[in-house]
């Protein structure tokens, strides 16, 4: 008896004081756990452990700490292979990463320490491109990827980096022209690009202030422009033109050091002056144009001049990996639903008052009375005038697509607020009642969820029914998972748990918390927008009475066994159609894929017999998370899915018992976090005992 309560009180003792004198905080000895186990030659990081441990406390090989927190990692030539892990991003203090001369291969981890000031992951094998996640590192001061086999092109992915002061990417295989956000890097002192096969101009690196610079071998044409011949610059091995270059336009960077140049010819003094003088001149021009705009506006307040810059703005989109992630790539969706706004954006409120002369008195006298007799009504009335300046007389430029229910406009006020505009096919109103629209409008304007695109706004004037939406710069769930490059895809095991536990909670909330309930019956990946923290937010819920009136498929891929029909839906067939949208954060593929082999097109048949599989589990997950994920969860949300997806509808389960497995799996995997952490410092605290007895004994 005695015995057993000394074994018990030394366990108590021993974990109380892992927890109380362990100085490493447990998120980042995790992280470092992880990116061991992820190395496959590390015999020179003997004091690392594979679960546990104390990184700070026991002075790991090229950890250093303050307090609880790592704060650098240098582990630069010491043979390293394999990969870095999963969870580099937990590591939040950590402000000098260096894995340089070491042997990784494969992809750059997307999820790099994400409050780096220094990054060295130079003369390594790493092939693939720059991870877009390093858009969002703003306090970085220094990249280097030299030296590696990195190849493609450089997105537009440097707007914010404007605390960079070194960047090299020298001796690659990049291709394309220099991307246009390099123009943002207002630190930059030096920039290395040697050695890759860059083409186009070099002019944008004129709106930097480098004053130590190196192009030399790539393909680089035109001219070198003047204000970069006063600077160290080396730009041998390109196809110049001949000739002298051109004056160097206005706004571009004038003070720069003199420097010891590989072909300096001179004119740099004179190119500064010029310079000046030009941009003197355009100053005036440019300020007494600004003066003529002015009040030709003043006086022509309906003048849709604004709209101009807009007709370039957002072809390419944005995201956030961290909390805020900007991607770019093409807007070419074509979605049943709508590009809603950010859910940090404040709504444009351009009400009908703006335009008397063509809005209040022509708006259905319908709307106008619910709106005034109903509280709960938040939308706005929008005057079809109003939309016509916003979207530019719905012009196709503006055309974000059409889906089942109609088109969606981009629509952007003279405020600069940006708004999606839902125009309902007319069609669909044929021998509805006169009041279903403003029904509609005052239904769905009470719907308010943290995962719910809010509806702001509403038209219905000349025969158009138009609903206005929030809009969120980073697409649908749809585009991430399907239109995104293999670069580009920034879609981390943990973000698609959160996507799938946030529309979980909302399709709940419409289901169990809305009186009377709703049932979407158009769940699909194109229909769950992603704000700046890619949260997810459903859209075109509330428009049930619309769908029974199509003949158009609702979700090829989606729809439930017994869908056969819209008015056959159920709150168990939304189950479902969600339970396939996991499926596509499962494995990444379409719900339909013709270009594939016949026993693969449909998604459900051909994933469905191997959800409980292992072995073949683990070959259905989506290649694009590299590997980087956590068994036990993939398997956990695999069962959930399984259970969304039967056939018979009464063995689904309801949405509230999919929120609470989803919780139960994010609860899971903290918990076997912590307990591989706690277990592995009770093991050594045991060790310690053990050998503490001993020497007593002895």
């Amino acid at each position: 008896m005695f015995h057993n309560l000394l074994v018990l009180w030394g366990v108590l003792f021993g974990f109380f004081t892992v927890c109380v004198y362990s100085k490493t905080n447990t998120q980042d000895v995790t992280a470092l756990n992880v990116m061991y186990n992820s190395l496959t030659s590390k015999s020179k990081l003997s004091d690392w452990k594979s679960s546990g441990g104390d990184p700070c406390g026991d002075s790991w090989k090229g950890i250093t700490c303050k307090g609880s927190a790592v704060t650098e990692i240098n582990l630069s030539g010491l043979d390293l292979s394999g990969t870095m892990g999963y969870q580099l991003a937990s590591l939040s203090s950590v402000t000098s990463f260096d894995l340089s001369k070491n042997k990784f291969s494969g992809d750059i981890p997307y999820q790099l320490p994400p409050n780096a000031k220094y990054i060295d992951l130079s003369n390594n094998g790493f092939t693939n491109t720059v991870p877009y996640s390093i858009s969002q590192m703003s306090d970085l001061e220094s990249l280097n990827l030299g030296n590696n086999k990195l190849n493609g092109q450089l997105t537009d992915m440097f707007n914010k980096l404007t605390k960079l002061k070194k960047l090299d990417l020298s001796h690659n295989s990049l291709t394309g022209n220099l991307p246009q956000s390099f123009a943002k890097l207002s630190s930059l002192r030096t920039l290395y690009l040697q050695n890759n096969q860059f083409t186009g101009t070099i002019n944008v690196l004129l709106y930097t202030p480098v004053d130590d610079l190196n192009v030399e071998n790539n393909k680089f044409t035109g001219w070198v422009p003047n204000d970069l011949k006063s600077i160290k610059i080396k730009y041998g091995g390109n196809n110049w033109s001949s000739g002298p270059s051109p004056p160097s336009p206005p706004g571009v960077y004038h003070n720069r050091g003199k420097g010891s140049s590989s072909s300096d010819e001179g004119g740099g003094k004179s190119s500064v002056t010029m310079g000046l003088t030009i941009a003197g001149i355009a100053f005036a021009v440019l300020f007494l144009l600004g003066i003529m705009i002015f009040f030709f506006s003043r006086k022509k307040s309906s003048n849709n001049s604004h709209l101009l810059e807009d007709e370039m703005l957002d072809k390419r989109k944005s995201f956030s990996m961290f909390s805020s992630r900007d991607l770019t790539k093409d807007m070419h969706s074509d979605y049943d639903g709508l590009k809603s706004a950010d859910s940090t954006a404040i709504i444009d409120i351009n009400p009908v008052q703006k335009s008397p002369s063509s809005g209040f008195k022509s708006i259905s006298g319908r709307l106008q009375s619910f709106a005034r007799r109903s509280t709960s009504v938040k939308a706005v009335s929008y005057a079809l005038a109003d939309l016509q300046i916003a979207t530019g007389n719905f012009a196709p430029s503006r055309l974000l697509g059409q889906g089942t229910l109609g088109r969606v406009y981009r629509a952007k006020f003279e405020s600069g607020k940006i708004l999606a505009v839902k125009k309902i096919d007319s069609s669909l109103f044929q021998g509805a009642p006169p009041q279903e629209f403003s029904d509609i409008v005052v239904s769905i304007s009470k719907i308010r969820h943290a995962n719910i695109a809010e509806l702001v706004g509403y038209c219905a004037e000349q025969g158009h029914n138009m609903l206005i939406y929030e809009y969120f710069r980073n697409g649908s769930l749809n585009e991430f998972l399907h239109m995104s490059d293999d670069y580009s895809n920034p879609l981390t095991w943990n973000t698609r748990v959160k996507i799938a536990m946030g529309t979980a909670r909302a399709i709940e909330y419409l289901h169990e918390v809305c009186s009377p309930p709703v049932i979407h019956k158009n769940i699909k990946s194109s229909n769950i927008f992603l704000d700046l923290e890619l949260n997810p937010r459903l859209s075109d819920y509330g428009l049930a009475a619309f769908y029974q009136r199509t003949s158009q498929n609702l979700g090829m891929g989606y729809n439930a066994p017994e869908c056969t029909k819209p008015s056959a839906y159920t709150m168990k067939s939304d189950v479902y159609c969600f339970g396939v949208v996991m499926l596509e954060l499962l494995t990444g593929c379409k719900p339909v894929d013709s270009s594939k082999p016949p026993s693969q097109q449909s998604l459900v048949r051909w994933a469905t017999p191997q959800l409980h599989d292992l072995d073949k589990l683990s070959q259905m997950v989506d290649p694009g998370l590299r590997g980087l994920y956590d068994p036990k969860s993939v398997s956990r949300f695999a069962d959930i899915i399984a259970l969304c997806v039967q056939r018979e509808p009464e063995f689904r389960p309801p949405i509230s018992e999919v929120v609470q497995q989803l919780v139960r799996l994010v609860q899971r995997s903290t918990m076997d976090l912590s307990l591989s952490h706690h277990s592995s410092n009770m093991s050594s605290y045991r060790e310690d005992l053990q050998t503490s007895c001993r020497l007593t004994d002895f």
